[in-house]
């Protein structure tokens, strides 16, 4: 009897306790700060190991620059303290900075603008410590400003042309003369690459500071997507090169400028693509990595540049795709190099010698490294991120590059995301849970804690006085027999024998992971809003994605979709299963491939899902871009069924339930098209649904009060659909 009054008077307890916490808003996640975590600012190794950089803003608005001791975390010294900068009667915010490689000159970045994901142009200003002298570096606009090892030089990119500034004798000099909008790019890659092999910057300095390796794109036979902007009188047509599924792509070449001679060379090699090009630790052998337009034949090319050979060193192939990153590194002194590859059906860290053979496989198991981080030669040894613990975790290993001496360095379960310092003495380390927001932390490369550097524990103690439930991890089996990783947050004061509406949260693209112990961001603040409101949500990772090996990864080759999203309709059929559910009540929201996976839920499984939300969905392969798609599904003209059998538009019809699909209007990426598409399958089905469409935003949807409209718009229709 005693127990039975305790457990009434604790539960009593926690709902006074409960009662008076404070439910999340879409303006605290949004038009507040009231979430928003605090990041180190401006970090930037030295390159002695034993200092850093931090910036950041005085009340006066005086930018500053400041030196750090690691061994203490103390400030031992302020390099720079500047004014605002004024231009044409306005202050200019500096937002970014580097340091020459003596570190006597500071780069300053003022008036960034975002061209697409990764690619920007802004002003540059050249600050000298010494002297304290301020200078523009170019009157127009520039991208990728890049000093020479030596620091005698700057080239960078404007208007699609390549210059070199020689700060000796303070001369720019054009090397390249043939760029021109929508025609020829030199040294900055095209939208295509950009997206997806993940790099803008297409130039790059040899060791000797005496040559300039870039890209050169002629985009002339890439066809136009012309995207229409609505902000002025009369709407403006932007035009830009983008190579739909199956269409020509830029023709590339590799380029060498010597600045000995004023001479550009180009390498004689016909690819496909070159995904990677990088300067091996021979001042004149370049490394370039070619990959077929199936991204199933990849191979590692060295060339001279002083006798024009080219010699193959690592072939790989397969069966799908060979994945592209980048962790290939050349080691010192003719050891050859290391790099990471699938081979044995997980990504794992080989060497190579020069010769082209193997000398060893380093890392072996079936669990994946994530990152390589890079070798200190000196004692052999190699830092890198894995899933050794845990496909939802990255841990922080170090392992002598002969296999030798494997042990794990970081210590807290979750996320670690460390960047070593020069010389790999120390490392600084971004450290997330599910449930907790970021930490950053100095530590020795041995794993010694040296300092806190942002704990965000003022985020901390403003999470306490809301209401949350946490998200707690747990794993099913589909009727497949497949095992899927997956998380759920639970109604605020969850009780079994009720039973709840559901929210699945999906992205589920190839290789990707949202099951992850990880800070999720704004969107967990309004997964807590809905927890709050009486709704479960649930994310999965089904097959296809990442940290689980190639296996599991590539089962998806030449038919997206089909698995996806039968493990999308089997969460649900998991989900009905359950007491505490309520089964005509399941929803499912996906942005991008979870935009796609989204709108095949709500037709091909519309026996189980009553509501979706599809934002900038991908509604036909046929739309979008010739690396991404093919590397997946192949060309259209030899793999039709697996462009089409798995499109929403071919099962428009089977729409039952309540559909809103929201897209950007200038979404370079997922282009609006598809969204047409889907609207007009949908009307001659004769299938009502809803759509919205917000002008002129890309493939992310914010800048000033959109997120807000746009989640409001979302919570709305699912309160309508799903809550009541």
């Amino acid at each position: 009897m005693k127990r039975l009054l305790l457990v009434a008077v604790l539960a009593i307890a926690s709902f006074f306790v409960q009662a008076q916490k404070k439910s999340i808003t879409l303006e605290d996640i949004w038009a507040k700060p009231t979430f928003r975590p605090k990041s180190f600012e401006g970090f930037r190794w030295m390159k002695d190991d034993n200092y850093y950089t931090s910036s950041g803003y005085t009340g006066d608005k005086y930018f500053y620059i400041v030196k750090h001791d690691v061994a203490t975390g103390n400030a031992i010294d302020t390099l720079l303290k500047l004014a605002p900068i004024r231009s044409e009667g306005e202050d200019l915010m500096i937002e970014d900075y580097s340091f020459s490689p003596d570190e006597k000159k500071v780069l300053l970045t003022v008036g960034e603008e975002k061209i697409y994901r990764r690619s920007t142009r802004a002003y540059y200003f050249m600050f000298t410590l010494l002297t304290k002298n301020l200078e523009l570096l170019a009157e127009l606009p520039i991208s990728y400003p890049t000093f020479s090892p030596d620091g005698n030089n700057i080239a960078f990119v404007k208007e699609n042309n390549i210059y070199l500034r020689d700060l000796v004798r303070n001369k720019e000099t054009q090397i390249t003369t043939d760029g021109a909008i929508n025609t020829i790019i030199n040294g900055r890659t095209d939208w295509v690459y950009e997206e997806e092999f993940e790099f803008a910057p297409a130039l790059f300095w040899s060791s000797d500071s005496k040559k300039i390796a870039f890209y050169r794109f002629d985009e002339s036979k890439v066809k136009e997507y012309n995207m229409e902007i609505f902000s002025s009188l009369y709407p403006q047509d932007y035009r830009f090169k983008y190579p739909l599924a199956g269409e020509e792509n830029s023709e590339v070449v590799i380029k060498v400028y010597n600045l000995d001679n004023s001479q550009t060379q180009t390498v004689d090699y016909k690819s496909d693509y070159f995904p990677r090009v990088k300067w091996t630790s021979d001042a004149d052998v370049l490394s370039i990595v070619s990959l077929n337009r199936n991204q199933n034949n990849y191979a590692i090319l060295n060339y001279n540049v002083q006798s024009k050979q080219i010699k193959t060193v690592y072939e790989e192939k397969n069966t799908t795709y060979v994945e592209v990153n980048d962790n290939l590194h050349y080691l010192s002194k003719g050891k050859g190099f290391l790099l990471t590859s699938e081979q044995d059906g997980f990504r794992h860290i080989y060497q190579y010698g020069n010769d082209g053979k193997l000398i060893k496989q380093i890392t072996k198991g079936n669990w994946e490294v994530d990152a390589f981080l890079g070798i200190d030669e000196k004692t052999g040894t190699i830092y890198y991120t894995s899933t050794e613990e845990s496909p939802m975790q990255r841990q922080l290993y170090k392992i002598n590059v002969n296999g030798s001496s494997k042990s794990k360095i970081s210590g807290e379960k979750g996320y670690h995301q460390p960047e070593m310092s020069p010389n790999h003495v120390y490392y600084v380390d971004n450290f997330s849970t599910a449930n907790t927001p970021p930490v950053t932390t100095l530590y020795s490369s041995s794993g010694k804690k040296v300092k806190v550097l942002e704990d965000n524990k003022s985020l901390q103690e403003a999470m306490k006085g809301y209401n949350s439930s946490p998200i707690e991890f747990f794993q099913f089996t589909t009727e497949s027999g497949t095992s899927l990783n997956a998380w759920i947050i639970k109604p605020i004061g969850f009780s079994a024998s009720k039973k709840y509406p559901v929210l699945l949260t999906i992205y589920g693209g190839p290789g990707h992971q949202t099951v992850l112990d990880q800070w999720g961001w704004f969107n967990y603040f309004w997964y807590q809003m809905l927890a709050d409101k009486g709704y479960i949500i649930v994310a999965v990772d089904g097959r296809g994605t990442g940290g689980r090996g190639a296996e599991f990864k590539k089962i998806t080759q030449n038919k997206l979709g089909k698995y996806e999203s039968e493990d999308v309709i089997n969460t649900a059929k998991y989900l009905k299963k359950q007491t505490y559910v309520n089964g005509d009540k399941i929803g499912v929201f996906g942005w991008s491939f979870g935009g796609y996976l989204s709108s095949l839920a709500i037709t091909l499984g519309a026996d189980y899902f009553n509501a979706a939300i599809a934002v900038a969905p991908v509604i036909s392969w046929r739309f979008y871009d010739t690396i991404y798609t093919e590397r997946y599904l192949g060309l259209p003209k030899d793999n039709p069924d697996g462009y089409d059998l798995y499109s929403p538009l071919s099962h428009a019809s089977k729409l039952r339930g309540n559909y809103l699909l929201i897209h950007g209007t200038a979404d370079d990426n997922v282009h609006v098209q598809n969204s047409m598409a889907m609207q007009n399958a949908l009307i001659k089905a004769n299938k009502q649904f809803q759509c919205f469409y917000y002008p002129d935003k890309n493939h992310g949807i914010y800048g000033g009060n959109t997120r807000l409209h746009l989640y409001e718009q979302m919570t709305d229709f699912l309160d309508k659909h799903l809550l009541h």
